[in-house]
């Protein structure tokens, strides 16, 4: 019988995971082929179906599409080819990896900034370099923190407190419970995606600062989608919150639509990372037609409010539908719309009957990605999803309630 060990962010160390019983529970995955057609967004093909909508995409706004970005990777890539042919350190340095860098610390008011493969490297390298380095250094963690922050904790084997979700009073007394000279770090989300809760940014940071800490804050589901030049929960919130922030995290893969993670902070924390991140030193660096595709995308949406207007304005209308329909939602007021499910095997059954007989796709969510009674439906609409694509989409939910 095949056996791994638990590696799910809910699952306990060391605990003993058959894949067999993934099966049985319906927690196993099966991957999907979505081959997006690129000028007929949100439209796909793949798996045999008919061309199909996409409903469940990180690609928020729609930029992985847009003329700008196409146009500039597929010229970058003419001139220097389709990868980066090494390492930072060693060949794969380029000017468009040096001028992402500048635009991303530009972004988040920040002196400096740092390009990774992905946000998930960029969280496990920074958390477990840093906590490292900070002698007998004490990490606070939110209690619904992405996998790969845990994941960064864990392997920088610092002490770890775990604080109730969003909760700043539980913070604060743990915080005031510690040996006040032993190095700290906060770590926290601004939106949670799987619930699309927005956490107390302005308190956290306030509570920070009140005990002399840093802040490590993920911002990966809000760049690019809010703030008025899409620096996220903070620069909504206004700059005095955004300065706030010793570290932020951020994803050049969902709402900028093209690959790749970063952190921004102060000239020498970044620095650090850079020289002793072993997630970093020892990783091919993104194409150069990536981060220059990212660049340009991150720099229109600085100025744009095209997008991200015409997003909110269909999720508004998604709700509204929702819940004529009678169908539960998680109430909040971000960019993603979790239906409520909460049982995995009628979660997949949903998600395989949109995609059978109504050729849309909507991922079910299950654990390990949230916990077991927790399964959902994640929509996620974007611009390009018309007032009809809305209404079809509802009128299935409604086929599905009694599924």
């Amino acid at each position: 019988m095949e056996l791994v060990q638990g590696m799910g962010a809910h699952d306990e160390p060391g605990r003993v995971v058959k894949i067999s019983q993934k099966r049985t529970d319906n927690s196993y995955r099966v991957f999907n082929d979505i081959n997006r057609l690129a000028e007929r967004f949100p439209k796909a093909r793949g798996g045999g179906h008919a061309d199909i909508t996409v409903w469940c995409a990180n690609d928020y706004l729609g930029m992985l599409r847009h003329p700008l970005v196409i146009d500039t990777m597929r010229r970058v890539m003419s001139l220097h080819g389709a990868g980066s042919g090494g390492t930072r350190n060693i060949s794969g340095n380029t000017r468009f990896h040096r001028e992402l860098e500048a635009e991303l610390a530009d972004l988040h008011r920040k002196d400096a900034a740092l390009v990774f493969t992905s946000c998930y490297v960029a969280n496990d390298t920074t958390l477990q370099t840093l906590a490292k380095l900070l002698p007998n250094c004490i990490i606070l963690s939110d209690k619904q923190n992405h996998a790969s922050m845990i994941a960064g904790i864990q392997n920088s084997r610092a002490d770890k407190v775990v604080f109730n979700h969003n909760d700043t009073n539980d913070l604060e007394q743990k915080l005031a419970a510690l040996d006040p000279l032993r190095p700290k770090i906060v770590v926290f989300e601004s939106v949670y995606s799987m619930s699309e809760v927005i956490a107390p940014v302005d308190e956290i940071c306030t509570i920070a600062q009140k005990y002399g800490v840093l802040t490590f804050i993920d911002e990966v589901h809000a760049v690019g989608m809010y703030g008025h030049g899409g620096a996220g929960v903070g620069e909504q919130l206004g700059n005095h919150v955004m300065d706030k922030f010793d570290i932020v995290a951020g994803t050049l893969g969902e709402a900028y639509g093209v690959m790749g993670g970063y952190i921004a902070g102060s000239t020498r924390l970044v620095d650090t990372v850079r020289s002793y991140g072993s997630g970093f030193i020892f990783t091919t660096s993104l194409p150069p037609a990536v981060a220059s595709g990212a660049r340009v995308s991150v720099k229109h949406l600085k100025t744009s409010q095209v997008e991200r207007t015409s997003q909110r304005r269909h999720v508004r209308e998604l709700k509204t539908r929702l819940h004529e329909l009678g169908i539960p939602i998680a109430e909040n007021t971000g960019h993603i719309v979790p239906i409520l499910v909460g049982d995995a095997k009628t979660c997949r059954a949903i998600s395989d009957t949109l995609l059978q007989k109504h050729n849309i796709y909507e991922q079910s969510i299950n654990y390990p990605t949230v916990p077991v009674g927790q399964e959902r439906l994640r929509v996620t609409p974007t611009p390009a999803h018309t007032p009809g694509h809305v209404l079809g989409r509802s009128l299935c939910g409604k086929k599905l309630a009694s599924v």
